[in-house]
Formats: C-alpha cells, structure tokens, sequence
C-alpha cells in the first residue's frame, strides 16, 4: 500500500502542534511568559503540583529539563520557591506575584489563538477534535509506559 508518510495523523498532528507552539509563543512572549512554561504556570495556579517531581510528572517531562526551566523561570521572577515544611531537602514552589498578575491576561491569548485555529469548525467538530487527541495522548502514554517497562 501506498500511503503518503506526509499525510498520516502523526506527521499532521505534529505539524498542527509546531504551528500552535508558534502562535502560542507569539502571544506570551510580550507577557513575559513561554509556551513551554504553560503547564508549570497552570499547575501552580489550580494548585496542582507544588514540587519540581510533581510538576515533572504534571508536565510530562524528566527532572532534569524540569530543573533547567524552574531555574529560568525563579531568574525571570515568576516563581518563588519556600521551604517545605514537611521535608527539608525539598521546596515548595509557587506563582510570583507578576505571574499571578500576567495569567489571566496569557489565558486570554491563549483562548483566542485556539477559537482563531479553529475557524470553520462547528462546537460538535471541535469538541470531537479534542475528545480524540485525548483518547490519543492516553494511547501514546500507554505504549510509551509499556515499552519502558519493557526495558528494564
């Protein structure tokens, strides 16, 4: 069979994530914020991670890269992080005040670039969209689990 390996989900979806990465970043640099930095940011609004491991787990990425992005972003004065109270080798992170400040406004942006996307789609579209990268991530995630399970 002949398929078109430009045409497959994989390469469209990565296609489509590189293009919102752009416009997202557009949107949050004048704010003072990245792209990459969004799951951080909203896991530390809705209270959802507070320590480097949960954040890494949250935001689906290793400690080390972790480390290097809450790092820039103490440096850059959107976090602050305090001693734990319940473990003193660890800290707990939360929103500087500027973020805080900044979120509502990035969200916004963010709510937008994504209506703006999906110019053309109907409500039902749109929801069927998300709905599928949903049931997607979980697959990705599940074959990803089982083949590093695999080589331990």
């Amino acid at each position: 069979m002949d398929e078109d390996v430009l045409s497959t989900p994989g390469h469209l979806i990565s296609l489509a994530a590189r293009g919102y990465a752009r416009l997202s970043e557009s949107r949050l640099k004048p704010l003072g914020f990245g792209v990459g930095q969004l799951p951080v940011l909203v896991a530390l609004q809705n209270g959802k991670a507070s320590t480097q491991r949960d954040l890494a787990r949250f935001a689906r990425i290793e400690q080390p890269p972790m480390a290097q992005m809450l790092a820039r972003m103490e440096r850059d004065g959107l976090i602050q992080r305090t001693p734990d109270p319940d473990d003193g080798r660890s800290s707990r992170i939360v929103l500087a005040r500027a973020a805080e400040h900044g979120m509502p406004e990035a969200i916004a942006a963010l709510f937008r670039g994504n209506k703006e996307a999906l110019t053309g789609f109907t409500d039902a579209e749109a929801e069927q969209l998300v709905d599928l990268l949903k049931r997607l991530i979980e697959n990705l995630d599940q074959i990803a689990s089982t083949e590093s399970s695999a080589q331990l």
